[in-house]
């Protein structure tokens, strides 16, 4: 007896179910879903993350901009938006001010004049006014975007694009917005900073949504290009895009490509238009030939993971190798394409590097990222990022100079710190580090007072109290060695003057000069017999003969033999020629300073001798020369106190309370 409700089960998928007018209906209720969730046919929607990406002014803007159909995109011109966002707290309003000097400094007009800045309705802005407006306000953060349009070129006066861009951006964020632009044209593309203040015109805290930040702003930017240059033509997108084809960098063939990736994890050439059919196809074998892609399937290629980044990298790697090869040519140092190199410091096997600077320039003028182009005593040319510009002093060209990796250890006064805390309940002071320490001086002990303000500051967990003791945790050590790190990230590298003369100023120079510290070391810097190496050689001979004929030296057979002293009687000559011109100069008499000796006086300026930098200090009736030291920048004119050793002098700056007084 069969039941009405008896059915055959039949094994199969549900979409193979039925007949070919529901597959129809099934595949159009598909298509339909898959396109009100934002993605494509045959792809399932994605899961929808919370990010924080939409929180703030714009989101709804920056969506609806970044959502444009990608086929538009290469009709619209293209225009680069790099932001930075950074607070204000602590140094950070005076980190704005160097940066406000900065986007102003000299030979960044087309007429090689300092940048002109500007705002909404002044072609004339005060960018002193402006960060005091942020100081006064107590602003958390500031805004830092630059604008490259690829047609900038094609603009006589940057201003009135950026002045519609900026009120644009007021339109779309719903407030006024307080800025100043600067225009620089001293790269292949001319280029816009703009800097705005992190308040919005209710005097509340501007938030501005990161679609809008990383989309948003760029795509308003290209309409208003766009608009002002038209479209670009079919021609024009063409051979653009047939160029992409071949490139060792991130490009926008790569972009769509990575957009249109399925869930099963591989992509097809196919495109609506044949033309782009063609070139995504040939990037996709260029990609092959690279290693970051292969054929999976026919007609479907399979990406390389972190595809993006690699050619990012590689992109990167481009760049910084015509930098290096442009910068050595304008130098006029000629080195083999296997003879130029980039300086790896995080490498296992980084050594120092010694050599002259060729240059100095700018990676990434939103972040201040610095490189130096060195010349190396071992034939190579290499390629050395440096991080923040203000973390190396300015260095003339054709110094010598060495390099090393900025260890990320603790230091040994983190280590010493922590040993007298742990013996103290936690708590380290001057008092309990020379009652520790009975040999200790109060200077060397301020040293590591020094050091703890440096990591509080850097946000390590170092506790100050009111009387000036120190509460330090029991993880000190490895507090210390996370501040290291954190600092390498802002300068990977220690940039060491060996001397600011070049090579050829050295060589008959009365001071104490490199080529004499080479000659008296145990263990000499090893020269390669090729590029600034073998010139390094060639200067050593000249120096060691010049030694010879000042009777600072003598040759016995094969071996010469030098003066007991000579590097101090050679800064002797130097301090003591250097300061008969002061004394002409400044109507004083010359007081040479003696190791151990008490330096009290007011701090005038420094001298850069061939024995290195000297600073001049006064006295009522005479003045002396000790060496410089970086804790005097910026103080000329204030009284200073200190001992002089071996090592240098430990200076205190200012009278201070029962310190010494200046007559």
């Amino acid at each position: 007896m069969v039941q009405k409700d008896d059915f055959e089960p039949r094994l199969g998928k549900v979409r193979a179910l039925g007949n070919a007018k529901a597959k129809s209906y099934l595949s159009r209720v598909l298509r339909s879903a898959m396109l009100a969730s934002g993605g494509a046919f045959g792809k399932a929607p994605r899961r929808v993350q919370f990010t924080g990406a939409r929180i703030g002014k714009g989101a709804g803007v920056g969506r609806v901009l970044a959502a444009r159909d990608h086929l538009s995109a290469y009709r619209s011109r293209r225009v680069i938006v790099k932001f930075s966002i950074p607070k204000l707290a602590g140094k950070g309003i005076a980190a704005a001010r160097a940066h406000m000097r900065y986007v102003q400094r000299d030979g960044v007009t087309r007429d090689g004049a300092p940048g002109r800045l500007y705002g909404a309705e002044t072609d004339k802005a005060d960018g002193r006014a402006f960060i005091d407006r942020a100081e006064a306000g107590d602003d958390a953060r500031q805004f830092r975007f630059i604008v490259s349009a690829e047609d900038g070129a094609e603009y006589e006066d940057l201003r009135p694009l950026t002045r519609r861009l900026m009120a644009q951006m007021e339109k779309d964020l719903d407030t006024k917005l307080d800025w100043v632009a600067v225009d620089h044209h001293n790269t292949g593309h001319p280029h816009t900073h703009i800097i705005v203040r992190g308040r919005n015109d209710q005097g509340a805290d501007l938030v501005i949504a990161k679609e809008y930040l990383t989309q948003g702003l760029r795509e308003r930017a290209a309409e208003l290009v766009s608009l002002d240059l038209g479209p670009r033509g079919d021609l024009e997108i063409e051979d653009r895009l047939r160029r992409e084809v071949g490139q060792e960098r991130l490009t926008s063939l790569d972009r769509g490509l990575l957009r249109d990736v399925a869930e099963d994890g591989l992509v097809s050439p196919r495109h609506v238009d044949p033309r782009l059919y063609a070139l995504r196809a040939g990037r996709l074998q260029t990609l092959a030939r690279l290693g970051l892609a292969r054929e999976g399937a026919p007609a479907r290629w399979r990406l390389a993971e972190g595809l993006e980044d690699t050619l990012r990298r590689m992109g990167e790697r481009g760049d910084i190798q015509k930098t290096l090869y442009r910068a050595l040519t304008q130098g006029g140092v000629e080195r083999d394409r296997a003879d130029q190199v980039i300086y790896q410091p995080t490498a296992e096997d980084a050594r120092p590097l010694v050599g002259r600077l060729v240059a100095r320039g700018l990676s990434d003028e939103l972040k201040d990222r610095h490189y130096l182009v060195v010349d190396g005593v071992d034939g190579r040319a290499h390629y050395v990022e440096i991080g923040r510009g203000l973390a190396t002093d300015p260095i003339p060209e054709g110094a010598v100079i060495r390099v090393e990796p900025r260890s990320t250890q603790a230091r040994a006064v983190d280590h010493t710190v922590a040993a007298i805390a742990q013996a103290n309940d936690g708590r380290y002071n001057v008092d309990l580090h020379l009652a520790a320490d009975p040999t200790a001086s109060a200077g060397f002990a301020q040293a590591h007072v020094r050091r703890l303000e440096a990591m509080r500051r850097g946000r390590a967990s170092v506790e100050r109290q009111d009387d000036g003791t120190w509460i330090i945790g029991a993880d000190h050590i490895e507090q210390a060695a996370a501040f290291e790190k954190r600092q390498a990230e802002s300068a990977p590298v220690v940039v060491t003057t060996l001397s600011a003369r070049p090579l050829d100023q050295q060589v008959g120079a009365a001071g104490a000069t490199w080529l004499d510290r080479e000659l008296i070391a145990d263990a000499p810097e090893p020269l390669r017999d090729a590029g600034f190496g073998r010139e390094a050689r060639q200067a050593l001979a000249l120096r060691r003969q010049w030694l010879i004929d000042q009777g600072l030296a003598r040759q016995d057979q094969d071996q010469v033999i030098y003066r007991a002293g000579l590097l101090t009687r050679l800064q002797r000559r130097d301090l003591i020629a250097a300061a008969e011109g002061l004394a002409r100069e400044t109507g004083l008499n010359f007081s040479e300073a003696r190791p151990g000796q008490a330096i009290v006086g007011v701090y005038r300026r420094s001298v850069d001798l061939a024995s290195g930098r000297f600073a001049v200090i006064e006295r009522s009736r005479d003045f002396t020369l000790v060496p410089w030291k970086r804790a005097l920048e910026g103080q000329e004119g204030r009284a200073v106190s200190g001992v002089l050793r071996e090592a240098g002098v430990s200076w205190t700056i200012g009278r201070g309370r029962g310190g010494p007084s200046v007559s």
